[in-house]
C-alpha cells in the first residue's frame, strides 16, 4: 500500500508560474532575478496559507540554478536543483523562528553566515514566523542583516507583520501576499481533481474555495477531506454542504422569499428547521447579513463584479434583487445588524433572532412606497372638491328656506334642501390624512432603535391650534405680531422649553416690511431662535395675513438694552441718574460691595 502524501504537500508550486493568485509577486521577483538586481533581505508577509514559505523556496532554488532559462525558472535538473529538492543542499538553510527564538540561535546564524558557498552563487537563509523571535534576538541579528557578505540572502516570512520591530522592517524589501480569490482556488482545485481521477462538480470547489477564506492550503486540506469522504471518488455539492457542515446557501433565498412576501409563519419554520440541523444561531445571521449584501450588490450592474459566488447562484441573486425592494435591503441591513451586535449579550438567543425575523417580515407592509403614493393621489383629488366648496367665488349662495312656509292656497311645502354636505367628502380627506400619519410613524418606530425611540417619545409636545381656512386673518402690524408672538412664547413655556429658548424670546422685536428683526446677545440665542424658526412662521403665518413673513435674528449685544446684574453695574446704573451718589461715595470712602 503506497503511502498518502496530502495535496498541500504533493501539489505544493515548484515554480514561479505554479504560484496561484500571486502573480504580483512572483512578476517581482523574474524582474529581480533577471535583471540582477536582488535585495540582501526580503520579508513575506500576509495570512496562511498563501505561498510565502513557498515563493521563499522557489526563489532560494531559481537563484542557485546552474541552468536558469530564459523564462527565469528552475530547470530541476541541475546539481544545486536536485540537491534541493533531496532536502539535501548546503547553500539553502531553513529556520524556524517559532521553535529557534533565542540570542543563541541568532549567533548560530550569524557564525554560519561567514562561511562562503562551496557550490553556486548564494547562501540562502529562510526564517519562517520571524515574528516569534524575541527582542534580544532581533538585536543581534540587526548589523548581521543590514550588511551582510555579498553571497549571503535572508528571506523573512511572517503571519503579523506588526510585531516586527521597525528597525527590521527599513532593512528587508517588503512583500504583501494577498489573499488568494475563490474562483482561482477553484479553478486549482479543478486541476488537482483532473490529475487525480476525481469527478467533482465544480459547484463543490467552490464551496471549498470559499469556505477557505483564501488560503489554499486549507482549501487543499478540504478537498483531501472531501475526497475521503465521499464515494467512487464523486465529489458532490450536497456531500460538500453535509461534510463541512455549511448552511446552504438556498436557506437565504427561501427566507428572503417569505421575508418579502410577509410571512413570519414561514420565515419562523425555516429558522426552526435551520437550528434542528445544528447549526448557530449566530452564523445564521451573519449569513443572513452577508446574502442582503450580496442582493443590494446585485442592484447596480457595475457592482455585480463584487459577487464572489458561482456562476448558478449569481443568476439566482440576479432574479431575487429584482424582486427585493432597495428600500426593504437596506432596512433590513440595519436591523439584522443591530442583531448581530446584541446576540452575545442576549438570555434568549433564539427569540432574538425570532424576532428579528418577525421585524423583517413586517417591512414589507411598513414600507409600502406604492401605497402611500396611490393615497398621495387619492387625496389630491378627494381635496379639490373640498376646496371649491370652501371657496365663496366658485359657489352660489343658496337662499335659507323657513322650516314650514305656507302658500296662498293654504297648502304645506317641504323644508328647502341646499347644496349637498361636506361632510362625508371631508371625512374621507381626514381619515386618508389620519392613515398616511399611521403609517408614516409605524416607518420611523421600525427604523429608529429603541433608546432613540424612548428620547424621542420622552421629548414634550406642543399643540398648535392653526386658524381654520375660513377664518380670517389678522392684518399684519407691530401689535398684532407681538400679540402673537406672546401666545407662542407662552406655548412653548408650558411645554418645557429651555431657559435660553425662553429668554431669547422674550426680546424686544421691531417689524420691518415683511421682516421681523430681534437682536440677541450672543449665538447660543441666536441657535435657540433659528431651532424654533419654521414652528413659529408656521404658527404666526396662520393667524397673521403675512404669507412672506420672515425671521432675521442678529447678535448685536450693543442694541440690547440689558438690565444691571452685578453690584458695580447696578451702582454705576443708579450714579448716571443721581450724579450725586457718586459724589457721595468719593466723601466718604465709600466701596462698591462685591
Amino acid at each position: 500500500m503506497d503511502h498518502f502524501v496530502v495535496s498541500a504537500r504533493k501539489y505544493r508550486p515548484v515554480t514561479f508560474d505554479s504560484v496561484v493568485g500571486q502573480s504580483h509577486i512572483t512578476t517581482t521577483l523574474k524582474n529581480a532575478i533577471r535583471t540582477n538586481h536582488l535585495a540582501q533581505a526580503f520579508l513575506f508577509c500576509g495570512p496562511r496559507g498563501v505561498g510565502k514559505t513557498t515563493c521563499a523556496r522557489i526563489l532560494a532554488k531559481t537563484i542557485n540554478c546552474q541552468n536558469l532559462g530564459d523564462d527565469v525558472e528552475a530547470c530541476g535538473e541541475c546539481e544545486s536543483c536536485v540537491s534541493f529538492q533531496n532536502n539535501a543542499s548546503f547553500n539553502i538553510h531553513e529556520l524556524d523562528a517559532a521553535s529557534n527564538n533565542s540570542v543563541e540561535d541568532i549567533r548560530n546564524l550569524i557564525d554560519q553566515v561567514r562561511y562562503p558557498p562551496q557550490t553556486g552563487k548564494y547562501k540562502i537563509y529562510i526564517i519562517d514566523e520571524v515574528h516569534m523571535l524575541s527582542q534580544a534576538a532581533f538585536n543581534a541579528f540587526l548589523k548581521t542583516l543590514e550588511e551582510p557578505p555579498s553571497y549571503a540572502i535572508f528571506i523573512l516570512a511572517t503571519t503579523e507583520k506588526h510585531k516586527i520591530l521597525p528597525t527590521i522592517l527599513s532593512r528587508c524589501q517588503i512583500f504583501d501576499f494577498n489573499r488568494i480569490q475563490s474562483k482561482d482556488i477553484a479553478h486549482h482545485l479543478a486541476d488537482i481533481a483532473q490529475k487525480e481521477g476525481i469527478n467533482a462538480e465544480h459547484e463543490a470547489l467552490e464551496l471549498i474555495g470559499q469556505k477557505a477564506d483564501g488560503g489554499l492550503r486549507d482549501a487543499l486540506s478540504m478537498f483531501d477531506l472531501n475526497v475521503t469522504f465521499s464515494t467512487n471518488n464523486h465529489l458532490t455539492y450536497a456531500a460538500v454542504l453535509e461534510n463541512l457542515h455549511i448552511l446552504d446557501y438556498d436557506y437565504y433565498f427561501k427566507i428572503t422569499d417569505a421575508l418579502t412576501a410577509g410571512s413570519i409563519a414561514r420565515s419562523l419554520i425555516l429558522f426552526d428547521e435551520i437550528l434542528r440541523k445544528g447549526f448557530d444561531g449566530h452564523l445564521f445571521v451573519i449569513g443572513l447579513l452577508e446574502h442582503f449584501r450580496n442582493l443590494l450588490v446585485c442592484k447596480d450592474p457595475a457592482t455585480v463584479t463584487l459577487l464572489q459566488v458561482s456562476e448558478s447562484a449569481e443568476r439566482k441573486y440576479l432574479e431575487q434583487s429584482l424582486m427585493a425592494d432597495l428600500s426593504f435591503l437596506l432596512s433590513a441591513l440595519s436591523i439584522t445588524g443591530q442583531c448581530d451586535i446584541n446576540y452575545k449579550s442576549a438570555k434568549n438567543q433564539r427569540l432574538h433572532v425570532e424576532l428579528c425575523l418577525m421585524k423583517l417580515a413586517n417591512l414589507p407592509q411598513i414600507l409600502q412606497l406604492h401605497s402611500l403614493a396611490a393615497v398621495d393621489e387619492t387625496a389630491k383629488k378627494k381635496v379639490e372638491p373640498q376646496q371649491s366648496l370652501n371657496n365663496p367665488a366658485t359657489v352660489a349662495p343658496q337662499p335659507a328656506a323657513p322650516a314650514n312656509s305656507q302658500s296662498s292656497n293654504g297648502s304645506h311645502h317641504a323644508q328647502a334642501v341646499g347644496q349637498p354636505s361636506a361632510a362625508p367628502q371631508q371625512a374621507a380627506v381626514q381619515q386618508t390624512a389620519s392613515s398616511r400619519l399611521k403609517n408614516t410613524i409605524s416607518l420611523t418606530a421600525s427604523l429608529t432603535p429603541p433608546a432613540q425611540a424612548a428620547k424621542e417619545a420622552a421629548k414634550p409636545t406642543v399643540e398648535y391650534t392653526a386658524a381654520s381656512n375660513n377664518t380670517k386673518k389678522e392684518e399684519l402690524t407691530l401689535a398684532n405680531l407681538q400679540r402673537f408672538w406672546y401666545e407662542f412664547s407662552q406655548k412653548r413655556l408650558q411645554a418645557g422649553n429651555s431657559t435660553t429658548e425662553q429668554i431669547t424670546l422674550n426680546r424686544e422685536i421691531q417689524l420691518n416690511g415683511m421682516t421681523i428683526e430681534i437682536a440677541l446677545d450672543n449665538d447660543h440665542q441666536q441657535d435657540a431662535v433659528m431651532n424654533v424658526r419654521y414652528e413659529l412662521l408656521g404658527f404666526l403665518k396662520s393667524r397673521l395675513d403675512a404669507p412672506k413673513l420672515d425671521i432675521n435674528p442678529r447678535v448685536a449685544p450693543q442694541e440690547v438694552n440689558r438690565l444691571p446684574y452685578t453690584p458695580a453695574e447696578k451702582f454705576n446704573f443708579m450714579a448716571e441718574k443721581n450724579p450725586y451718589l457718586l459724589e457721595l461715595k468719593q466723601a466718604l470712602g465709600l466701596d462698591v460691595d462685591f
